[in-house]
C-alpha cells in the first residue's frame, strides 16, 4: 500500500466494457459533436439521469433509438421525452427481441388515405349540390299535380259512370231537346210578340218587328217549292213552325218559319256543308215562302212579293231557321235578293235600297236566338 498523501498510480488495466443496458443510451452521443459551452458541468447536465457516463476509451457513437412517432409538445414549449427503448433480458439464452421502431414491418403505414368525393351535380340557381340528394321542389310539385289530376280524371269518370251519363250522352240529350221544342215551349217564346232589332237596320238603324200571324203547326207539305223541299228531303219534316211580321210602318212584311227535322246531327251538319258549299241558300229558285194571313197587312203576301230571303242549317239543333220579306202593298218584285247580298254596303237593287234584306235577316237571327235561348245553347248570329 502506497504511503498515506501519495496518490496511486494509474492502473494500466481496461476499463470494463459497458453493461448491456447501457448499449443504447438515452443521452445523444457527443462524439464528433461540438462540446457544449459551459465545461463539464454543461455535458454532465446534458445526459438524462440514470444514463451511464460515457468513458474516454469509446471511439464510435453509440447507437440511438428512434421514436416510433413524434410527441406532441407540452403547453410549456419543451418535448415530451420519448418513451426509453426496451431492455433485452441479460443472460446468454435470453432471446433478441428487434426494438419495433428500428422494424421495416412497423405497422404504421405511411401511404395517404385517398377517398373520392361524392359528384356534384347543379341546382336551378346553377349552385353546385351532391347528386342523389334530395329532391328538387319543383319534381316533388309536379308529382302532386300528377296523382292530383289522376285523381280528379278518374272521379270525373266514375261520376260519370256512376249517373249512367258522359259528355257525349249530354249533348246528344241537348240536341234531342232541341228537337222536342216544338211542343213544349209557348209559341209566344219561340215566336215573341214584339221584337227589338237594335242597329239592325241599314245604317245601324234600330227596328221593332211586330208579330200580326202565326200558321197553324203542321207538316212540310205544300210549304215549300219543289226544289227547295228536294234539297231539305234527306233531313225529312218533323213539324213547321211559321209566323209573320211587319215593321213599324207597316210597310214590310216577313215570314220567319221553323223546321224541324228528323235528322241526327251528322246529316244536319252533311245539309249544312252543301248548302254551303254549292250555294243553295242563294239561289232564287230555292226561295221559301211566305205566310199570308187574311186580314192583316199580309194579306196580300205571296209568291210574287218575295223580295229578300234566309236560309240557316243548324248543326246543333234538328232545326232550320228560315225568313223571307217583301213589301205590305202587295207590289211584286222582279229580281229577288238574298239578304247576305241585299245587306252589304254599296248594294243598290231595290230590296237592298228598301232594306227588306235587313228585314229578313233581322228577324232570323232574332227568333233563332229565342230558340236557343229555350235549349241553353249560345247564340250564333252576333247582329
Amino acid at each position: 500500500m502506497p504511503p498515506s498523501g501519495v496518490a496511486a498510480p494509474p492502473s494500466s488495466a481496461a476499463a470494463p466494457p459497458p453493461s448491456p443496458s447501457a448499449r443504447f443510451p438515452d443521452a445523444a452521443p457527443t462524439v464528433g459533436r461540438e462540446a457544449p459551452r459551459g465545461g463539464g458541468a454543461a455535458q454532465a447536465s446534458s445526459r438524462r439521469p440514470g444514463a451511464p457516463a460515457q468513458t474516454p476509451t469509446e471511439t464510435t457513437a453509440r447507437l440511438r433509438p428512434i421514436p416510433a412517432a413524434p410527441e406532441a409538445e407540452t403547453a410549456g414549449g419543451t418535448d415530451v421525452p420519448a418513451p426509453r427503448a426496451a431492455v433485452p433480458p441479460s443472460g446468454p439464452a435470453a432471446p433478441r427481441t428487434p426494438d419495433p421502431a428500428l422494424s421495416w414491418s412497423t405497422p404504421h403505414d405511411p401511404r395517404p388515405l385517398i377517398s373520392f368525393g361524392e359528384p356534384e351535380g347543379y341546382d336551378g340557381l346553377a349552385r353546385p349540390r351532391p347528386l342523389g340528394g334530395r329532391p328538387r321542389p319543383q319534381a316533388v310539385a309536379a308529382a302532386v299535380c300528377l296523382v292530383l289530376g289522376v285523381g280528379l280524371l278518374t272521379g270525373a269518370v266514375t261520376g260519370s259512370w256512376l249517373a249512367g251519363d258522359s259528355g257525349e250522352d249530354g249533348a246528344r240529350s241537348a240536341y234531342t231537346e232541341a228537337g222536342d221544342l216544338w211542343h213544349s215551349v209557348p209559341v209566344d217564346q219561340l215566336f215573341p210578340p214584339t221584337l227589338l232589332g237594335k242597329g239592325a237596320g241599314p245604317g245601324g238603324a234600330d227596328r221593332t218587328w211586330t208579330r200580326v200571324a202565326v200558321a197553324p203547326d203542321g207538316d212540310c207539305a205544300g210549304a215549300f217549292d219543289r226544289l227547295l223541299a228536294k234539297a231539305l228531303d234527306p233531313v225529312g219534316c218533323s213539324r213547321l213552325l211559321r209566323a209573320t211580321y211587319t215593321d213599324a210602318t207597316q210597310s214590310h212584311v216577313t215570314t220567319v218559319g221553323l223546321l224541324f227535322t228528323k235528322a241526327d246531327a251528322a246529316a244536319m251538319t252533311a245539309l249544312a256543308d252543301r248548302f254551303e258549299k254549292q250555294g243553295l241558300g242563294r239561289r232564287e229558285d230555292l226561295m221559301p215562302l211566305p205566310y199570308a194571313a187574311k186580314d192583316t197587312v199580309a194579306a196580300g203576301f205571296g209568291a210574287p212579293q218575295r223580295a229578300s230571303w234566309t236560309v240557316s242549317v243548324l248543326t246543333d239543333a234538328p232545326v232550320v231557321v228560315y225568313a223571307v220579306s217583301g213589301w205590305a202593298d202587295g207590289r211584286t218584285v222582279d229580281e229577288p235578293e238574298p239578304a247576305e247580298e241585299a245587306i252589304e254596303s254599296g248594294a243598290a237593287s231595290a230590296p237592298a235600297q228598301a232594306g227588306l234584306g235587313h228585314e229578313a235577316k233581322g228577324l232570323a237571327d232574332r227568333v233563332e236566338r229565342a230558340l236557343r235561348k229555350n235549349i241553353g245553347t249560345p247564340t250564333e248570329h252576333p247582329s
